[in-house]
């Protein structure tokens, strides 16, 4: 099985994340899972060209509408590169998994098939996030993804507020000032399937043992694809 993780760079780095040192840490759990994995740091070029037999996309990549040195916002004169999500939207449709991590929920943006896809996203001035620190992460609902696992503490963002635009079921939150927020939700798109895990943002979360056992198991349900509940809306084989 082979896996691509696109690794924020050039217009998708920010000054936030050391995204070289997160994807390496992905890439080991991922070929632990038993992918072939590749990190492309050319993000664009990358979804321009994914072949049918890429099973498993993993975001991990900043906004590309702020700046990758300050964090502000780019002027709207900026030119932006159009982006092909013809192949994307073919994957999603013949089955495919995505693993969107940490900043993904504000990357991506003109990439309609993804934006379908994440089912939330990280708005300006609306989403924020305590102080770096402890976090302590609840694991709710009954998904395959959290069978086996036990809530867990690690020291991480915990993104609040992001806002969803579509259905999600929920595998982790958070508890912030009396409010639930999600943590961790996954979604099925037909054959596909996709798991947002807001956690992430340096090595450091990947050094929780809790953290890496809900990714491998994350990992494990991307990896069934495509999805067995969506089989009786496939085509037969060969079928016209």
């Amino acid at each position: 099985m082979r896996a691509i993780i696109l690794s924020g760079a050039g217009r998708y780095a920010d000054p936030w994340h050391d995204y070289a040192e997160t994807s390496a840490r992905l890439a080991e759990l991922v070929a632990g899972a038993g992918f072939d994995v590749v990190v492309r740091e050319d993000v664009d070029a990358a979804l321009g060209s994914l072949d049918d037999d890429v099973a498993l996309l993993v975001v991990n990549a900043g906004d590309p509408d702020r700046s990758s040195t300050d964090g502000e916002p780019l002027p709207a004169a900026v030119e932006r590169p159009a982006v092909d999500d013809g192949p994307l939207a073919a994957a999603l449709e013949r089955g495919v998994g995505i693993l969107a991590v940490h900043a993904a929920a504000s990357s991506l943006r003109d990439v309609e098939a993804f934006d379908r896809a994440i089912g939330g996203r990280w708005e300006w001035d609306v989403s924020w996030h305590p102080p770096l620190g402890e976090a302590h992460v609840h694991l709710v609902g009954n998904h395959a993804i959290r069978e086996g696992l036990d809530d867990f503490t690690l020291d991480d963002e915990r993104y609040s507020s992001l806002l969803l635009h579509d259905v999600i079921e929920p595998i982790a939150e958070h508890e912030q000032d009396g409010i639930r927020h999600p943590l961790v939700w996954a979604r099925e798109i037909g054959p596909s399937r996709l798991v947002y895990d807001a956690l992430g943002h340096d090595a450091r979360s990947y050094d929780s043992a809790g953290h890496r056992a809900l990714i491998a198991n994350a990992l494990d349900w991307l990896g069934r694809v495509p999805a067995p509940t969506a089989a009786g809306r496939l085509p037969a084989a060969g079928a016209a």
